[in-house]
């Protein structure tokens, strides 16, 4: 990494310079914001260290002008006036951080050591979605995120080795959808990448599915049948769902892992296979092999790489940009959402996660009659949500209550007649609960 040293004090310099260039990093100094300007104009740093008050430029202008050359410059600023206001200042510029005089060496290697990370991450990151648009998948991955840059991060990496790779994370995370970008990274990207749901095929069929069997094996195989092992020769093979195998499945599975060879049911001839097991799971197999109902074996047979996908709501930034990939995909017409109801989308927990968020755009552009989608065109489970996460039991009964009689002025056009009737109260009734609760008649 090229550092940039910005001090007026020529013993600072000095100092932090032969400090970072025993820690290995190639380190320029600067002893006023011009000269710092003109060097960071000729010369590709990725850290600028600048320090704040300096007899030229200030290094608040100093890092406003550096990022006009490049806004993805990352920086920290070194003040001997340590306040909120400086800090407040120096992030809202775009700086990384802020370091007192005199300097602790140690924590700044530390914030150093997180922003190179911070940045091999992106550049794996990046390096995978430049992949993706060269290549075809069933869906995009989108996200700018941090959780979901690390996620890619270790892709990148795991994806050109031959190992077998655990993939953990709740339903609807697109557990599904790394095995492929994996498979797409790797040096088998050009065979075939073969799918098997192994909570979808019945236990006796299993077997044959996985290794295929001879003609005669058992009633009804008129015909030899290669099962999905042979059929991801030299490729990829995709096992989702893992957790679901039973301890006899298990076994089996365990011993064609360890020997890389297959029989086909009603066989004894032995198929060397070379196909790499990517597996999937939302189930806590540590756990399960605790309980003894998986096995301790095949969990580290499978477990040798292990990639965990984030949940939603732990990506929440990022909704906006997959929202508006669904909107593109679903929708037959220009549709956005307004700010309120992007809001309540994001504060929504989403148990469901991406599959969810993909379901809740195709409903809704589906029923909404205009071209801006408002909180009011947003399904119950979401706008019930957003109302019932605090307070107390009586404040949230009022909150669903209220809720409850907007959603039913609305679908009756504020005729109050048919809004009461679809509640099940009497007209009185209702006016009393919209005086209660300051819900406005239609204008």
């Amino acid at each position: 990494m090229k550092i940039l040293v910005v001090d007026d004090e020529d013993m600072q310099c000095d100092l932090l310079k032969g400090f970072l260039e025993k820690q290995g990093y190639e380190v320029a100094t600067a002893g006023n914001g011009r000269e710092a300007l003109r060097l960071f104009s000729e010369i590709p740093f990725q850290l600028v260290l600048i320090d704040h008050r300096m007899p030229d430029l200030t290094g608040d202008e100093v890092l406003e002008k550096m990022r006009e050359i490049n806004p993805l410059v990352r920086s920290m600023m070194i003040t001997a006036f340590g306040t909120v206001d400086t800090a407040v200042r120096v992030m809202k510029l775009g700086a990384d951080d802020f370091l007192e005089k005199p300097v602790d060496l140690i924590s700044l290697l530390s914030k150093i050591h997180k922003i190179e990370q911070a940045l091999i991450v992106g550049e794996e990151a990046d390096d995978v979605t430049e992949t993706l648009e060269q290549s075809e998948l069933p869906i995009s991955i989108v996200g700018d995120g941090t959780a979901m840059k690390e996620a890619l991060s270790l892709v990148r990496r795991i994806s050109p080795t031959h190992w077998t790779v655990l993939i953990r994370g709740e339903t609807g995370t697109g557990k599904e959808l790394i095995a492929h970008l994996i498979h797409l990274l790797s040096p088998r990207s050009e065979k075939p990448f073969i799918e098997v749901n192994c909570a979808a095929i019945p236990e006796n069929l299993f077997e044959s599915e996985l290794f295929g069997h001879e003609k005669g094996a058992f009633t009804g195989a008129s015909s030899g049948r290669r099962g999905r092992f042979e059929l991801a020769k030299d490729g990829s093979l995709f096992l989702d769902e893992i957790g679901e195998l039973s301890l006899n499945l298990q076994a089996k599975l365990l011993r064609v892992l360890q020997e890389k060879r297959i029989n086909r049911v009603g066989s004894e001839k032995e198929i060397p296979i070379d196909v790499r097991v990517l597996a999937a799971t939302n189930r806590d197999l540590k756990s399960m092999v605790a309980d003894g109902t998986f096995r301790e074996d095949l969990f580290y047979r499978l477990n040798v790489l292990d990639i965990e996908i984030p949940p939603l709501r732990r990506r929440k930034e990022d909704i906006p940009a997959l929202t508006d990939y669904f909107l593109e995909r679903y929708s037959p017409r220009p549709v956005r959402f307004d700010s309120d109801a992007m809001t309540n989308l994001i504060k929504y927990s989403f148990p469901g996660n991406v599959r969810e968020l993909e379901h809740i755009i195709q409903r809704t552009v589906t029923l909404s009659r205009g071209t801006i989608i408002r909180d009011r065109d947003l399904p119950a489970e979401i706008r019930f949500h957003q109302v019932t996460e605090q307070g107390t039991l009586a404040e949230r009964l009022e909150a669903v209550e209220r809720e409850m009689l907007m959603s039913a002025l609305e679908k009756s056009e504020h005729i109050q007649t048919k809004a009461a009737k679809s509640l099940g109260i009497s007209e009185r009734v209702l006016r009393y609960k919209m005086r209660k609760y300051n819900i406005k008649k239609a204008s």
